[in-house]
């Protein structure tokens, strides 16, 4: 059953970021995932819980893949670029 990592990311670089997108793309399609949305434009109808900046979804072929992508050693120093230059929340959700 496909996951889907949502990331909502709100940009403080935004050129420091274009690195972590760069070189976050290829590490995604290496561990089998695929962006589904990428910072496109939204339509918040609701935002009682939270108010979202800017989503990227991606699927992963499972939930341990997804896992074994975030706490990868490939990932672990592109995300200190993503730390290093934005504000995220990130989950992991099974999809259906």
């Amino acid at each position: 059953m496909s996951a889907f990592v949502i990331v909502d990311t709100s940009i403080r670089d935004q050129e420091a970021y274009e690195e972590y997108k760069a070189l976050a793309g290829p590490l995604v399609e290496a561990f089998g995932g695929v962006y589904r949305a990428r910072g496109g434009e939204l339509d918040v109808r609701e935002d009682d819980l939270w108010e979202p900046t800017r989503l990227v979804i991606v699927e992963f072929p499972d939930m341990d893949t997804a896992r074994a992508f975030l706490d990868s050693e490939e990932y672990a120093p592109v995300a200190e670029i993503r730390h290093a230059n934005a504000s995220c929340t990130t989950v992991i959700v099974d999809g259906v």
